[in-house]
């Protein structure tokens, strides 16, 4: 963890230099990910089925590699009570957040008598990654696929790497509208869904988080098929005042430094003594955590704590552009409108970023890496394609007819002009 301080000379360049340090996997992967995402491409079910063999250590055929409706039930049915009515609860209030988003129709005429406008329709075919390596996260499944359906796209085929299914993340992918899952994780999964691979049908876009080899294959994929981002690692920025509990200030760092030894944790706060106890609370259930060791490595390499005036929070922000900004101050409003580069913020002492990750509503899957500066979380528009039209009568076309000969010559495209011109008797 490093320690700045905002009256330190040259604090801006230093710090900067700090958030513009690379905490991808510094793995060389691309490489890998072209020969896998070839071979599936040109070989389908017979590559898919050999990459099990060689990298989950499974035999599958194309019978065993989508999991039955009958699986579906048996292992929702195996999750506990409460974590299927906290999956229902979750899923109710994301899909009413993510359906206040539609966007509408519109059709009028201009002064000129043109007819124009557009209209929503949803895309007929998603993949939705679901990650099965450190954890089962049945959040995944309801963040990418409940906004799918909401959006009302008709296929919806989540994929994942073989082994134990998570009885959560079935009752997840029944509460979210997935229509079918497959065995299959990796660059070979995000192939299979870009390009279809035996049963496996392609689909139009494919979302949802995974390592540094689904994120390559979802790099050079994209342009066959839609992708939601680059994921990178999970970040959190935390502006407190001294006013607040150090333990709540701590275990909010730490909710996204247990994700990934990569994740980036930052404190800012004008209170050196209070920032003490938030970093002795840190170390303390540090020593607690089952994932203590993923949450050290984190903290140590890539946490930070900033000792600033709030005012001068905002700005900071905006440099870090984090994924995830807590505002835990008496005022939140007031310094979160300043801000104009984050992901998501949560405003006050008792909106950690945790309720967001799971029931607040809002969508968890949010730019990280500094992608705040240009992008935005996932929403229902990933999942809805816009299509305008163009409507002339006689009087209409007259009116824009010369204007389009006259631009189209500029251009030095004869044919465009004739076509305007010839309607204007013209040809």
């Amino acid at each position: 963890m490093r320690r700045f301080r905002f009256t330190d000379p040259g604090f801006r360049a230093v710090f900067a230099a700090f958030v513009e340090e690379r905490r991808e996997t510094p793995e060389e992967v691309d490489a890998i990910v072209r020969d896998v995402v070839a071979a599936v491409r040109s070989e389908g079910l017979e590559a898919l089925l050999r990459f099990a063999r060689e990298f989950d250590k499974v035999e599958l055929d194309a019978q065993s590699l989508r999991v039955s409706e009958a699986e579906i039930a048996e292992g929702a049915a195996a999750c506990s009570s409460e974590v299927r009515e906290a999956i229902a609860f979750a899923a109710g209030r994301i899909r009413a957040y993510h359906e206040r988003q539609r966007p509408a129709d519109q059709h009028f005429t201009d002064e000129a008598g043109v007819e124009l406008g557009w209209r929503w329709g949803p895309l007929d075919a998603v993949g939705v990654y679901v990650p099965g390596g450190r954890a089962a996260y049945p959040s995944t499944v309801l963040m990418n696929a409940v906004p799918a359906a909401a959006a009302g796209v008709g296929r919806i085929a989540m994929v994942t790497p073989p082994g134990r299914l998570q009885p959560a993340v079935l009752a997840a992918a029944q509460a979210a509208g997935v229509t079918e899952i497959w065995r299959v994780g990796g660059a070979q999964a995000v192939a299979a869904l870009a390009y279809g691979a035996g049963p496996i049908r392609p689909v139009d876009k494919i979302v949802g988080p995974g390592n540094a080899f689904v994120t390559a294959a979802k790099r050079r994929v994209y342009g066959a098929v839609g992708i939601d981002a680059l994921a990178g690692p999970s970040e959190i920025v935390v502006v407190a005042d001294g006013a607040n509990d150090p333990e709540w200030i701590a275990a909010d760092l730490l909710s996204q430094a247990e994700h990934d030894p990569a994740a980036q944790s930052i404190l800012i706060t004008d209170d050196e003594a209070f920032a003490a106890r938030v970093e002795a609370a840190v170390q303390a259930q540090l020593a607690t955590l089952a994932t203590g060791e993923d949450a050290a490595a984190s903290w140590r390499d890539h946490g930070a704590v900033v000792i600033a005036p709030l005012d001068e929070a905002p700005p900071l922000v905006d440099l870090i552009a984090p994924e995830h900004v807590e505002f835990a101050v008496e005022e939140p409003e007031r310094l979160a409108a300043r801000v104009r580069h984050a992901g998501a913020m949560f405003l006050g002492r008792h909106a950690p970023e945790a309720i967001g990750d799971y029931v607040a509503g809002s969508n968890h899957v949010l730019p990280t890496s500094r992608a705040a500066r240009f992008s935005s979380g996932l929403s229902l528009y990933d999942f809805l394609k816009r299509t305008s039209f163009v409507k002339c009568d006689e009087a209409a076309f007259a009116a824009l007819a010369p204007a389009t000969v006259a631009l189209a010559e500029a251009e030095g495209l004869p044919a465009h002009a004739r076509s305007a011109a010839i309607r204007m008797g013209r040809g």
